[in-house]
């Protein structure tokens, strides 16, 4: 009897401390990537059918961007160019079918999508990465082109595969024709981010050939094996694109979504312990190469696999590409539209409603991995709900900042000057002037604003004393969830374009009226 006291003692012990684990709060961090793509093509998520009226286009993205602002995410993806067409008014290209039903059918004067979308992220601290399809010029052997579509006025530069018209990656043409493509973008428009999906070479389907052979006996650029020549291609297109967009705006961010698996171990000691697709010799894409020789500023490769996938492991992946991101981003793509679905591969491990959130634990253990983006929108409010209540409650609980970038850019801005905040009956009005140009000239392209209660040190270390971040410079912030005879102090920092971000202003306190 005795000797059975310290045991029930070890128990009680025990349990009670797991309990407190379990209700104490595990702070999230205050640097993030948290994304999620938004998919034109075939109207997957915006716009949720063609040909809606511009209000109604406005008013979708509106609450696509409101929804994920309240789950804590903190970018989007924003597929513009699906089908070498636009969700664009400066484009060399025809206006998108996606959007108006009609290949080259304009939207209404004055309105331009990608515009809108940039200024609604923005105002809600959200950043916008344009998403490109570099290759794909059709979805199907059924798509009707406009007599205008590249497609039909330039045939040569395509070859067809499974039905579909793709851009032929050898030739010289084709790559400076889409480094232009996405140059528009880049000079016309405030984005955040140039980004790529993982269609390269096509995915292999039974019985098709590339239709390229004449391509590499013109341009062969020294190669006498055509998939060595193949992935050549495309990491000359990868370059070509970072270069570029930075030569133009050192600011904005360049990234590759590529397959999960660079490649298996099997096939290279350097690749993974896999045995399922690879992008290098499948896709022809060298996406480890891309890291290891800066060409990307960040990788987001598509882990669309459960802990338990025999051939592909989501933690094996993960613990792999956390090895290989050299200096570089590293994003996880994770896979909402499996949830529950029907279509999961026959992995019953995606109906388990903690598989992602597990895989969000480990990627925040991972010490290498900067964040997640979710594939895809329309996803978390449908059979990724539970999914999108456990961000918004618990793991996105708080906002975050983008990670910063330091090859990019590593000088902070100044603090704002002048901060001053006035309690009124509307709420707390803070207002501040923008802050002088640091060392690289930048002022300031957003803030944070930070509140903290009565006998909260003034601090930007904890991010749940964010109550504000924007991506506009715009001085002033209306605080109307204060309470009245409540005593709160506030702070603000400015942040540059990459998300640098300043000094706190001087503390400034008020009671709430």
């Amino acid at each position: 009897m005795i000797k059975s006291i310290p045991l029930i003692f070890l128990i009680l012990f025990t349990v009670s401390s797991f309990t407190f684990s379990q209700h104490k709060e595990i702070m999230p961090p205050k640097r993030e990537f948290r994304g999620v793509w938004v998919a034109s093509v075939t109207n997957i998520d915006w716009p949720s059918r063609p040909g809606l009226s511009v209000d109604q286009q406005k008013q979708e993205l509106i609450g696509i961007l409101e929804k994920h602002k309240q789950m804590g995410l903190n970018a989007i993806m924003l597929q513009i160019r699906p089908t070498a067409d636009a969700l664009y008014a400066k484009s060399r290209e025809l206006w998108s079918f996606w959007l108006m039903g009609k290949q080259g059918l304009a939207p209404a004067p004055g309105y331009d999508p990608l515009e809108f979308a940039i200024k609604e992220a923005h105002f809600r601290g959200i950043e916008l990465h344009a998403w490109f399809n570099p290759y794909r010029a059709t979805m199907s052997a059924r798509t009707v082109t406009s007599p205008e579509h590249i497609t039909q006025k330039r045939p040569e530069l395509f070859y067809t595969y499974g039905g579909q018209k793709l851009f032929d990656p050898g030739l010289p043409e084709v790559r400076a024709y889409i480094v232009q493509v996405i140059l528009d973008v880049v000079k016309g428009y405030d984005i955040d981010g140039v980004h790529f999906d993982d269609y390269f070479y096509p995915y292999r389907i039974s019985g098709q050939k590339i239709i390229d052979q004449t391509t590499f006996a013109k341009y062969p650029n020294g190669f006498t094996n055509i998939e060595d020549w193949r992935r050549n291609n495309v990491d000359l297109l990868v370059k070509m694109v970072n270069d570029s967009v930075h030569h133009y705006k050192k600011y904005v961010k360049f990234g590759v979504s590529p397959f999960g698996i660079w490649k298996n171990y099997r096939e290279d000691t350097l690749g993974s312990k896999t045995d399922g697709l690879s992008n290098y010799h499948e896709l022809y894409a060298d996406s480890r190469k891309w890291i290891k020789e800066g060409w990307v500023d960040y990788i987001n490769p598509q882990i669309y696999f459960t802990f338990s996938r025999k051939v592909a492991p989501f933690g094996v992946l993960l613990d792999w590409w956390g090895n290989n991101t050299f200096g570089r981003h590293l994003y996880i793509g994770q896979a909402a539209y499996l949830v529950h679905s029907p279509s999961a591969k026959g992995e019953a491990a995606w109906g388990v409603f903690s598989e992602i959130p597990n895989q969000i634990r480990s990627i925040r253990n991972n010490g290498r991995a900067q964040g997640s983006i979710f594939f895809s929108s329309k996803s978390l409010s449908t059979v990724a709900k539970s999914l999108a209540d456990s961000l918004k409650n618990n793991f996105y609980k708080y906002p975050a900042l983008p990670p910063q970038m330091p090859w990019l850019d590593e000088i902070v801005p100044n603090a704002p000057q002048s901060f001053s905040a006035e309690a009124l009956t509307d709420g707390i009005h803070l207002k501040w002037i923008k802050p002088l140009k640091s060392n690289d000239g930048e002022t300031a392209s957003g803030y944070v604003i930070y509140r903290f209660e009565e006998g909260e040190k003034a601090s930007t270390v904890n991010p749940k004393n964010i109550i504000k971040i924007s991506f506009e410079d715009y001085p002033f912030y209306l605080d109307t969830n204060a309470e009245k005879g409540k005593r709160y102090t506030y702070m603000v920092t400015a942040l540059d374009r990459l998300k640098n971000e300043s000094e706190g202003s001087l503390p400034v306190g008020v009671i709430g009226k």
